[in-house]
């Protein structure tokens, strides 16, 4: 009998050699370990895959701006709040600024009345530009020299003074006869302009040239059609 065989033991219980049996370890720790990792995998495939499509199916419906549909430039919406379009100095039908064309037909020279004032100290300088606007069909009101606040205080060619609704007209038709006028508001109640004459003025603008000015006043080219907002 063998020395690892027990006492008592014997027949196919025998142990025989000086050797212990190899016993295996057991194979359940490392499968549970690959179980586990494969889930967590899993599980952060799907959040992802989850997210991608949050981000697809999402939009910015609140947006101020949309894509046009042949172009690749964003467009301002027509549906902003009416002070936002007050800020931006744009006005519901797209048109910006205060002196631009407004889409009417411009005023005729013999519907403004003109003061002319002098601003120099060119002596009757007033006087012989309103004899020559007024042959140009203008109406001719005051003319004398100008208020102490412009008298000799006015370095451009002109300053056209009205009242705020002037801008929608009376200002370019006259602005056609003096180039690179300056044009300012005030709180008068009258349609009637006044041109404070400056240290720039040299003559008024030809009457070739200012005549076909007031023509294309009269007739505005389109808006162009090749731009993608609508």
């Amino acid at each position: 009998m063998s020395m690892l065989t027990p006492p008592g033991i014997g027949g196919k219980y025998r142990i025989t050699g000086d050797r212990y049996p190899r016993m295996s370890r057991p194979r359940n720790r490392r499968r549970l370990v690959f179980t586990a990792f494969g889930s967590v995998l899993a599980l952060g495939l799907v959040g992802w895959g989850t997210l991608q499509l949050i981000d697809v199916f999402s939009g910015d419906s609140g947006g101020q701006k949309v894509r046009a549909a042949h172009g690749t430039g964003d467009c301002p919406r027509g549906d902003k709040h009416p002070d936002e379009n007050a800020k931006s100095g744009r006005s519901d039908s797209g048109q910006g600024g205060q002196h631009g064309r407004t889409g009417g037909k411009p005023p005729k020279p013999s519907q403004i009345t003109v003061n002319v004032y002098n601003a120099t100290t060119r002596s009757g300088l007033a006087k012989d530009t309103a004899k020559e606007l007024e042959k140009r069909g203008f109406k001719i009101g005051k003319v004398g020299n100008a208020p102490t606040q412009y008298d000799k205080k006015v370095k451009a060619t002109g300053i056209l003074l009205g009242a705020p609704g002037a801008g929608d007209g009376a200002f370019n038709v006259l602005g056609t006869q003096l180039a690179d006028a300056q044009t300012k508001n005030d709180a008068r109640d009258g349609k009637d302009i006044d041109l404070i004459i400056g240290n720039g003025f040299k003559d008024l603008v030809k009457q070739k040239d200012a005549d076909k000015a007031l023509a294309a006043l009269a007739k505005p080219s389109p808006a162009p059609s090749g731009s993608p907002c609508r």
